[in-house]
């Protein structure tokens, strides 16, 4: 896989990188040293697989960044790594459409694992805002036809690849409607969104069981 790394650090760049290399989730890893580099590096190479993001760069305000990356390729999952743990600001970074938020605090492990989370189609987020129930005031109502045709499926256990088999759709478009669905609810994992969505009243057509 080949990804980004942006953060106005050399030093924690170079060590993110030969994490992800020696860790073997990334054979390339490309750097950025601000807000503005990393989006010319983004529209330059629509092969990446992710991005990984830090928050204060010295170019850029804040939440802001992850827009302006998620407008220059919809397809390419951004995962916030920061130094803040504070959980509204998990959400909110979250909500802007990163799929993935590692406090800096994390050990490599933890940062390996959200980073394959999230190549799976999951969303990592810090244990204190996964653990918390699924947010009151998720609206299901702002979901698309097929978002909510790819929650039904979600629902009934079929991972990515099978719903992008299913729906003739790429899997990196099946992430990018999965974490539209889960920001949509207010939810973390497929297990809550099932859950979210039958408590706010969506029905959900029945469906076979997902093939091993």
């Amino acid at each position: 896989m080949k990804m980004l790394v942006v953060d106005d650090h050399a030093v924690l760049r170079q060590g993110l990188a030969a994490l992800l290399k020696d860790s073997g989730v990334a054979t390339e890893v490309l750097h950025a040293a601000d807000r503005a580099q990393g989006l010319a590096i983004l529209a330059a190479n629509t092969d990446l697989d992710a991005v990984l993001l830090d928050l204060k760069l010295p170019d850029s305000e804040g939440l802001s960044a992850i827009t302006a990356f998620a407008q220059t390729s919809p397809a390419t999952p951004i995962i916030i790594v920061s130094a803040s743990e504070h959980p509204a600001e998990v959400r909110r970074a979250l909500d802007m459409g990163a799929l993935g938020y590692v406090p800096k605090s994390a050990t490599p492990e933890t940062l390996i694992s959200a980073v394959r989370l999230v190549m799976a189609g999951g969303i990592y987020v810090p244990p204190l805002v996964l653990n918390a129930p699924p947010s009151p005031d998720g609206q299901v109502e702002t979901l698309t036809p097929r978002q909510r045709e790819v929650l039904a499926v979600v629902a009934a256990g079929f991972s990515n690849k099978q719903i992008s088999a299913r729906f003739n759709l790429s899997e990196k478009t099946v992430k990018v409607h999965v974490g539209a669905i889960f920001r949509a609810l207010g939810v973390v994992n497929r297990t809550q969104a099932a859950t979210a969505a039958r408590a706010a009243g969506l029905s959900l057509p029945e469906l076979p069981a997902a093939d091993a």
